[in-house]
């Protein structure tokens, strides 16, 4: 395989994502740090914020962890009231996992620093710069889930 500039090119972004992405959850350990949770509680929130009342199946596949281990999670983030588990209204049998206001409240501040971070590191990027990459980027995510 020829070693043009495309291929360097591809090197580069995958290599200048791998870097960013690592930065980011790094610096997302760092903000959860002032918190009681873990970064798998501040994930299965995320879930629920964004897909609302799940049940523990569909959040352990939506998080790929065993059912046992999303259960306890589950449990944990019940007993700091994070969320609570309720009946499902068309069916009594299925238990769905509801995300609580301290849960949302929790999501918006660590979400709220993450965005100033990244702010903080474009500070010096202009205007147009910033637009060009949220376009490339969101570009390149809708095609990565159309695979």
């Amino acid at each position: 395989m020829p070693h043009d500039e495309l291929t360097e090119n591809i090197l580069s972004v995958e290599k200048s994502l791998r870097h960013i992405a690592g930065n980011i959850k790094q610096k997302g350990r760092e903000i959860l740090s002032n918190y009681t949770i873990t970064p798998p509680q501040f994930i299965a929130l995320q879930w629920l914020d964004e897909l609302g009342d799940m049940t523990i199946g569909e959040l352990s596949t939506k998080m790929y962890l065993a059912f046992s281990t999303t259960t306890d999670l589950v449990d944990r983030m019940e007993q700091k009231e994070l969320v609570i588990r309720s009946r499902d209204t068309k069916d009594r049998r299925v238990v769905r996992v509801h995300l609580l206001e301290k849960g949302k409240q929790i999501i918006t501040e660590v979400v709220e620093k993450r965005q100033g971070y990244l702010q903080d590191v474009v500070k010096d990027f202009d205007d147009s710069e910033v637009e060009v990459l949220s376009t490339l980027l969101l570009r390149m995510y809708q095609e990565m889930k159309e695979e």
